[in-house]
């Protein structure tokens, strides 16, 4: 569908706020319904409930809301950029709750359309753009490190099945996810040519999740585990041993969804909040910051927000007029790392000894969820392709240079 002019965008914008305001639940506009917070993701666990964020999935659903450039026979919404667009920013306008998170919509939804085949699309997109399954992802695993071409989880041809076996670490919400999207060794004589992707139902007999640990409190991360693991041939995503194209790909969606949901107010990478704000609240004098220094990093962290966004929407922009999403990712998440790093280890620096609370009497909420939000960007580094990965792919295929001798 081509791009509309102004006056038929503004048309658009209307009815598209008009369709907000009668779709979205009475119970989200009052700001005081009790919602599940896994809700936003959808799944299996979620399918017919009646909990308010997932009455609003279902009827955003059902206008193609949920991934508005899809094609709409696959559940999508069939809507130009341009359109696009404004209903991203009606949304946002009248600060209405986003109807699916879904690694399904964000980073597999978009190889699928790309690599599938016709039968594949038609199984897994529609349920995708419903939200009726959680995906997680299956590359990382725990003797390959940051080279992920050296993954070793074996998948055997067996005739009329695969057969896995192997393990994968950092599997966020694995534990939770009712599907997994995975790279497994199916040639053991090549490294990258070696590799395919396939398509995994996290019910199946032999998959087994561990959550981890983090310094942070939480779990998100999983170790998973494949033992003698039956998967259909039909689950096989593209060609035999040709997933490491669609593994490159799909990190390239990944990495530009990662870089934004970086925000300089948002809560991706660590703790929500104004940074200057909570900074004037805790470390003020008459109304201004007291330490220069502190004055000039907050600042100077504002502004390198305020750069990455405006690369953020050049670079989406550039991926519409192409073919998806370049290396330039890489360049994104890189920074959107660095700069939240930054941000949380201001906020923290800014809350002066209310910083140092971790749970008990004496701290605010916020204050805690400062500190693990701090811990929490630990790991942004590492997620989505680590910092030095993210680097080497830049000298590379951005800058051109030459491996190292």
């Amino acid at each position: 569908m081509a791009d509309f002019g102004p006056a038929d965008l503004e048309a658009f914008a209307a009815k598209v706020r008009a369709e907000l305001e009668a779709t979205y639940p009475a119970e989200l506009k009052s700001g005081g319904a009790k919602t599940d917070p896994e809700a936003i993701w959808g799944g299996r666990a979620f399918v017919g409930s009646e909990d308010p964020q997932i009455v609003w999935l279902r009827r955003a659903a059902e206008k193609g809301w949920t991934a508005p450039t899809w094609p709409r026979e696959y559940g999508g919404g069939g809507m130009s950029e341009a359109e696009a667009r404004v209903l991203e920013r009606e949304m946002a306008k009248g600060r209405f709750r986003s109807p699916l998170a879904s690694f399904g919509v964000w980073m597999l939804g978009p190889v699928l359309l790309e690599y599938a085949n016709e039968a594949q699309k038609a199984e897994h997109l529609p349920k995708i753009t419903r939200g009726e399954v959680r995906w997680c992802q299956g590359y990382s695993e725990p003797g390959a490190g940051s080279d992920l071409a050296g993954l070793q989880t074996r998948c055997q041809d067996k005739g009329d099945h695969w057969l896995i076996n192997g393990s994968k670490i950092w599997t966020s919400y694995a534990d939770k996810a009712d599907w997994c999207f995975c790279l497994v060794r199916t040639d053991a004589s090549k490294k990258h040519e070696g590799i395919s992707f396939v398509l995994i139902d996290m019910a199946s007999p032999g998959v087994e999740t561990r959550p981890i640990p983090l310094i942070s409190g939480e779990s998100p991360f999983c170790e998973t585990f494949f033992t003698d693991l039956k998967i259909p041939k039909g689950n096989l995503v593209g060609r035999l041993n040709g997933g490491w194209e669609i593994a490159k790909r799909l990190l390239q969606y990944e990495r530009q969804n990662i870089s934004a949901g970086f925000g300089e107010g948002g809560s991706a990478g660590g703790a929500s909040g104004d940074l200057a704000s909570i900074a004037r609240t805790y470390a003020q004098d008459v109304g201004a910051l007291s330490d220069t220094d502190l004055r000039r990093r907050i600042t100077l962290n504002k502004m390198d927000f305020a750069a990455l966004r405006q690369t953020i929407v050049r670079s989406a922009a550039e991926s519409r007029a192409g073919n998806g999403p370049s290396a330039t990712t890489s360049i994104i998440k890189y920074a959107a790392a660095e700069f939240a790093k930054q941000r949380s280890e201001l906020m923290v620096e800014a809350l002066g000894h209310q910083g140092l609370g971790w749970e008990g009497p004496g701290y605010e909420t916020a204050e805690v969820t400062a500190v693990r939000g701090w811990l929490r960007t630990k790991a942004n580094s590492i997620e989505g392709g680590t910092s030095e990965v993210n680097l080497n792919v830049v000298a590379k295929r951005v800058l051109g240079l030459p491996d190292p001798k």
